[in-house]
């Protein structure tokens, strides 16, 4: 026959195994496609602690049962892990151990609060009955019940509410979740747990003491470890939960210097183009202008009967003239001077790119910094040639184009910049853009990043997404100085 807290322990072991499968489904693929795979890793959990529980020797103050008893446990989360999720990653080993550690912390912290003052109970009950404010066993005895099951319940629900709100936190602060972890950020992220089960696994071992035969816990023989042993577990856990966050701190801070080496590369590279275009625009409009004089010099002389066809040539020669200016006008010398760089760098590779930028028409009083524009446009048109350059790779019958427009709403800035590519698109689950396939994942995939945090400098946003086979992206700004 069940008793209430073996009810107890098993409603305590359901919530874990929720825990546990949605701390290592927010950060792991699922082998199974199944929508039951958390319902089953949940199940699973409850039968093997269960059955891991009734099959434990007592005698916790006994350092080799403590250890086995933690290898034993650990042993049930990392087998869960790797059956039930794709798991032979270094970030998993982050997961076992820091699910481990946190649920110590909960165990010990609840069994210290609530514990403690429940011993006192029984000098409760006794003082009730020797002053007859209980008469009778019967109702001493659903007292003492009602006394026990309801620590029992405070304590389960103290180790409830501190893993479950302790795993969401490192699931809110750990951003990256698809992070590719090395070796030496897995030692730093990991100390902290690590130690934190160490601390947790020398309480199990200490915290019972026998004197004259008689089991007491420690902080009923030393009273001040009643307040010392859980603002070291409650430390312990703020270096577990503050060090995920600093470790994402840390990786946003790298993302954004590698971010800042790239515009750095990419400013240095467009003054340098924008210095030899604009010398050689100049040249260009010099030569023009003084062609021109002397065909209209010539054609005059020219005039005349039988003269037709020198009269045509000339003609054609003065169109020819006509093409000799920068291939895209959009108002703005910086962005015309990009687009001709990037468009003269993308035939090399790709012949047939159409990039239409007839659309893209920037007003005569724009507040936005050019730099700004250019980042922007830099970015995403290197992304949509890199998409037309792989689908080229793949189909060289294929369509490659690129179109860029803008449209001015008030003071509302769009930029929009559309692209051809093989309609393979990545993404992860909670990642906020697509996923590079480059090997250099820490120099490359920043460019989306990028255009968010430019426009984020003007009060504006970047959406992205996909009609069949064409990449679409919009940025919109306000038309205003920078913030």
């Amino acid at each position: 026959m069940f008793k209430p807290a073996d009810v107890l322990y098993a409603v305590l072991a359901v919530f874990q195994g929720y825990c546990l499968q949605y701390f290592l489904g927010n950060f792991l693929e699922t082998r199974m496609k199944s929508r039951w795979n958390g319902l089953y890793v949940a199940g699973l959990y409850v039968v093997l602690k269960t059955a891991a529980t009734w099959c434990s020797p007592a005698g916790y103050e006994d350092y080799m049962v403590a250890a086995g008893t933690l290898a034993l446990s650990f042993c049930i989360v990392s087998a869960l892990a790797m059956c039930f999720y794709k798991a032979f990653r270094l970030i998993t080993v982050f997961l076992v151990v820091s699910f481990q550690a946190l649920l110590d912390i909960s165990s010990y912290v609840a069994v210290i609060l609530v514990g403690k003052p429940g011993n006192q109970l029984p000098d409760v009950w006794n003082w009730c009955f020797r002053e007859r404010i209980i008469t009778s066993e019967k109702s001493l005895a659903l007292a003492v019940w009602i006394g026990t099951a309801t620590v029992l319940v405070l304590q389960y629900l103290v180790i409830t509410l501190l893993l479950f709100f302790s795993l969401k936190k490192i699931v809110r602060n750990f951003q990256e979740k698809n992070y590719v972890i090395s070796k030496t950020e897995l030692l730093f992220i990991l100390t902290p747990s690590a130690v934190s089960m160490m601390i947790c696994m020398l309480l199990r071992i200490i915290m019972i003491t026998v004197e004259d035969g008689i089991p007491k816990m420690l902080y009923e023989r030393y009273p001040i470890l009643a307040v010392v042993i859980p603002a070291i577990l409650f430390l312990s856990l703020l270096s577990i939960l503050y060090g995920v966050k600093l470790f994402q701190d840390m990786i946003c801070w790298n993302r954004e210097k590698s971010g800042r080496i790239v515009l750095e590369n990419q400013i240095s590279r467009l003054q340098e183009h924008m210095e030899e275009m604009e010398r050689i625009y100049s040249g260009i409009r010099g030569m023009k202008h003084d062609m021109k004089n002397t065909f209209a010099v010539i054609q005059r002389l020219s005039a005349g009967e039988g003269n037709g066809e020198l009269q045509e040539y000339l003609s054609e020669l003065n169109k020819g003239l006509e093409k000799l200016e920068v291939r895209f006008r959009t108002g703005n010398t910086v962005v015309d001077t990009l687009l001709n760089m990037k468009y003269h760098e993308a035939v090399r590779d790709v012949p047939d790119l159409r990039m239409d930028a007839d659309k893209m028409l920037l007003p005569q009083e724009i507040e936005i910094h050019s730099y700004d524009i250019g980042v922007i446009l830099g970015n995403a048109v290197d992304n949509a040639i890199e998409a037309c350059r792989k689908l080229k790779a793949k189909e060289p019958g294929a369509d490659a184009f690129i179109r860029i427009s803008s449209l001015q709403k008030g003071k509302l800035l769009i930029l929009k910049v559309e692209n051809s590519f093989d309609g393979q698109l990545v993404r992860r689950r909670q990642g906020e853009f697509p996923v590079t396939d480059k090997a250099d994942r820490e120099n490359h995939g920043i460019g989306l990043a990028n255009i968010k945090s430019t426009a984020d400098k003007y009060q504006g946003t970047m959406d992205f997404k996909v009609k069949g086979r064409v990449f679409i992206l919009s940025v919109m700004m306000k038309n205003e100085k920078e913030k």
